[in-house]
């Protein structure tokens, strides 16, 4: 299995969806592939913006370079979110950022990795269990979500709390709609 020295960095990923013009920011993009693949999508069978239902504005098709790195960014995914050592990260601002800039990155996360866990298809849906449909549901409050910012100490933890469940969140799905995958798989033999 190929491996990349450095995994793809949320500022080479906006630049590349800046030049391509499709209206996500990285965070909102890695949060929609996140889910696609959460979801039991697979990327690959066709180019990987088509998949996730994103147009290009700028030209009919992604520059080779731009092309690749969104491949590698899906690889990156999909062996994060199936890594048993649970290392996987939404991608999100630096956290020398400003935080309400880091805040309203998970907020598109969150509604990026609704929307392409949506588009995994109504087949992931159906086997959730009620702990799974609960979580859906929390990422759906918090890409709902209008923040308010009080103290810079709290709001920091508040922060890394909700990012820790949201990273957890996504780990469960994928793991919930793979097992779910393989027994169905299993059945029909």
């Amino acid at each position: 299995m190929p491996s990349f020295a450095e995994p793809v960095d949320y500022e080479t990923l906006e630049a590349a969806l800046r030049r391509l013009r499709v209206g996500v920011d990285a965070s909102e993009f890695h949060g929609l592939l996140s889910g696609y693949i959460a979801g039991g999508g697979v990327p690959g069978r066709q180019p990987l913006l088509a998949t996730l239902e994103l147009a290009p504005e700028a030209q009919a098709k992604p520059a080779p370079a731009d092309e690749a790195l969104l491949t590698r960014l899906a690889g990156e995914v999909e062996r994060e979110l199936a890594d048993s050592d649970l290392g996987f990260q939404p991608l999100l601002p630096a956290d020398d950022r400003p935080l309400d800039e880091r805040a309203e990155a998970l907020v598109a996360w969150c509604r990026g990795f609704l929307g392409g866990f949506g588009l995994a298809g109504a087949k992931a849906h159906a086997g959730l269990d009620d702990e799974a449909r609960e979580i859906l549901r929390d990422l759906g409050a918090i890409a709902a979500a209008e923040l308010d910012f009080g103290e810079a100490g709290e709001d920091e933890d508040a922060l890394i709390e909700i990012t820790e469940f949201v990273r957890m969140a996504a780990l469960l799905l994928f793991a919930e709609c793979h097992a779910a995958a393989r027994q169905g798989s299993k059945t029909l033999h």
